[in-house]
């Protein structure tokens, strides 16, 4: 605690000192042209998306509006450094720059879910993309907003059912519906904001179905077909058995919207049940059920694994201005839930996993004084993990966390820095152990503007991650993963050391946004097999390494044709690449390089896109995955919207129109649940 209150009082100084320093140049603070750009994730004092040294991609309404009815990873996995674990249709997570599970942090409105996800790939992220107005993602380590466990990036889901402001009017809503032909799935929603005085309430909810979905190619990939010794006796399109997705949620919220600050109140509940492709569980009727293998695959006894997942969840939030010193803002985020994942064996119940806790942060925005602008905050958590059942590999654990940071900004137009420090503590208590871990993170960026076009940048951080429960105290088997995984109570944290360097050009029609990073692990946590076999599966052990992460993501844009802002045509390209190293050898399920063309038009009313999306072949593995093909997918989309802003929209999207075998090297099914073959979607959005 007296590191904190060094902290905090360190910052306040600095804050007080700010103008002071700042004068001594000309002023020129980074000034946002257009509302929409302004991002908050990881700068709580808001800057624009080529203003920062951050590495940053935001889908934002009017993409979500029109987004696939799928989980989180999928929704996002094609960004630029991003992909998606791929786990079948129920559950996906982000991948970031080739990490993910518990070094790639979601959040939901600011704060965790206090969900299962990160623990395993077969657990579903409890925050939907149907009910978020905006999307931010973080690629790096560079930001200390959140501590440790975003070492690998942030995946931010904003919604709006604490409102903040009152809509124009009154009122306003919306209401979707979408049908898609490759799993017969079809998905409602809508959402309603309506003004009481000072209230503003809000009711939202969705609801989609989907069946099992098609597949271009049998299950089971060629590769691992030769691996077992077998020949592939068709290339035949099937449907992936046990690949069903079901999922609704509903919920509301009140604010109290006065003239310096809003506070708010929200309820959401989550209901999800899907299939597991791939896993199942073998009973043999004459042997005793602890001698029976957990995967088998190919067995006439399989029992099919389903997943049923139950979160309600209650959120506050609030702003308020201020005149305290050198700050003008304070904004309180808080989450308690309570969360339930059954794993079902046919119709028995296998495991469960039970996630309860809350969290919650708070910061303090400093006012902009002559370009110098600020935050400090604190955060706070707890929760209680349990599983109960025969593949309960990970003991029941509390883990309490408690962190304070603090973020400065120094911009002068031409040249300006950036820069944090943030202090954690995180304590887990177990049945199988105790430990305690504190981290001091900090970083440093320089950004210089040659020209009012140019802005180039680069930074360093050093950040670090305690380890998790399952890293520290897992010991039994972990299907989804094929597993029998075994901790260590004796690891370290690990630190990462990272240096980006960032691009932004825009003039006239051209833009160009490139992102070159390298960041160095010392201590770096991997699940590594050690040739033993447990309950007929091999025995992986979580050890320490160093590690090396190096590559780059590209974006270009160029508007060829420009008559107003409904008459446009723009051509894009983007591409992104990473390489991992450990000093065991290549870590597993990095994804390969990939590159997309894109040509985008409106016309009046009309919007039309086409994407042609290449991914390469990853051969690069280790000694227990087996390489993957690459491929490439054709996409289309159309649009037809009489007004932009609110009214009736119609669409219709072709996806993976080629019917390409899609598998993706990040995910633990690849060469057991290829993705969708091609799928036709056709939806209407109504805004009011």
């Amino acid at each position: 605690m007296r590191h904190v209150q060094t902290l905090l009082l360190t910052t306040s100084i600095i804050a007080v000192g700010a103008p002071a320093l700042a004068q001594s140049g000309q002023a020129a603070p980074d000034q946002p042209t257009r509302v929409e750009e302004i991002v908050i994730t990881g700068v709580p004092y808001g800057v624009t998306r080529r203003a920062t040294t951050l590495a940053l991609e935001v889908l934002d309404e009017e993409e979500l509006a029109t987004a696939p009815p799928a989980t989180l990873g999928d929704v996002v996995n094609g960004l630029p450094g991003v992909r998606s674990t791929s786990f079948a249709a129920g559950a996906s997570r982000p991948v970031i720059r080739g990490l993910a599970g518990p070094r790639v942090l979601v959040l939901n409105n600011g704060v965790g879910l206090i969900d299962a996800s990160a623990l395993s790939p077969d657990h579903q992220v409890a925050a939907d993309p149907a009910d978020a107005s905006r999307i931010e993602i973080l690629r790096g380590p560079s930001t200390l907003a959140y501590g440790g466990t975003a070492i690998g990036g942030v995946v931010n889901v904003i919604d709006d059912r604490i409102p903040e402001e009152a809509p124009e009017g009154g009122f306003d809503g919306r209401l979707s519906a979408q049908t898609t032909s490759v799993d017969d799935g079809w998905a409602v929603g809508g959402g309603l904001a309506a003004v009481a005085g000072p209230l503003v309430f809000t009711l939202e909810g969705q609801r989609r179905e989907a069946g099992d979905y098609d597949i271009p190619a049998p299950a089971e990939s060629r590769r691992q077909l030769e691996a077992e010794g077998e020949e592939l006796e068709s290339l035949k399109g099937t449907t992936l058995e046990n690949s069903f997705s079901n999922l609704s949620t509903y919920g509301g919220g009140v604010s109290w919207i006065g003239g310096n600050g809003f506070v708010g109140l929200s309820v959401r509940r989550t209901e999800s049940d899907y299939g597991v492709p791939g896993h199942a569980h073998h009973h043999e009727e004459d042997e005793d059920h602890d001698d029976a293998p957990l995967f088998a695959p190919g067995d006439e006894e399989e029992e099919a694994v389903t997943i049923d997942l139950v979160q309600t969840r209650y959120d506050v939030r609030g702003g308020w201005d201020l005149n305290w010193g050198p700050f003008e803002r304070l904004r309180i985020t808080g989450g308690f839930a309570d969360y339930q994942h059954t794993e079902f064996e046919g119709d028995q119940v296998g495991t469960q996993f039970l996630s309860e806790g809350w969290e919650g942060r708070a910061e303090l925005v400093q006012a902009p004084q002559d370009g110098w602008r600020g935050a400090v905050g604190v955060q706070a958590l707890r929760r209680d993990l349990d599983a109960v059942g025969d593949e309960a590999y990970v003991p029941q654990t509390q883990v309490t966390e408690f962190g304070a940071f603090a973020l400065q900004r120094l911009d002068r137009g031409r040249f300006g820095v950036e820069g944090g420090l943030r202090l954690d503590s995180r304590e887990l208590d177990s049945v199988a152990g105790q430990r305690d871990f504190s981290n001091v993170s900090g970083s440093l960026g320089l950004f210089f503007r040659p020209t009012p076009d140019w802005f180039v940048g680069v930074s360093v951080a050093r950040n670090g991650r305690a380890p998790t429960e399952a890293e520290l105290f897992a010991d039994g088997p972990h299907v989804a993963t094929r597993a029998y995984e075994v901790g260590d109570a004796s690891l370290d944290s690990e630190t990462v050391t990272s240096l980006e360097g960032t691009l932004h050009f825009d003039r006239g029609p051209f833009s160009l946004d490139l992102h070159l990073f390298h960041a160095r692990y010392d201590g770096f946590i991997d699940l590594r097999p050690t040739g033993a076999e447990e309950d007929e599966l091999p025995v992986f052990a979580y050890v320490q390494t160093d590690a090396e992460f190096s590559g780059f993501e590209a974006e270009t844009a160029y508007r060829l044709w420009d008559e107003g802002e409904r008459r446009t045509l723009d051509l894009e390209l983007a591409a992104d690449y990473v390489r991992g190293s450990t000093d065991l050898g290549p870590p597993a399920r990095i994804p390969p390089w990939s590159i997309a063309a894109r040509a985008e038009m409106a016309l009046d009313s009309w919007t039309g896109r086409l994407e042609l999306r290449e991914v390469g072949e990853q051969d690069r593995v280790t000694d227990f995955e087996l390489p993957t093909d690459g491929y490439r997918t054709l996409n289309a989309f159309l649009s037809w919207a009489p007004d932009p802003e609110q009214g009736l929209l119609i669409y219709v999207e072709g996806r993976n129109l080629n019917d390409a075998e899609i598998r993706e090297h990040a995910s633990f099914l690849k060469d057991l649940a290829p993705s969708p073959g091609r799928n036709v979607r056709v939806g209407v959005v109504y805004r009011f």
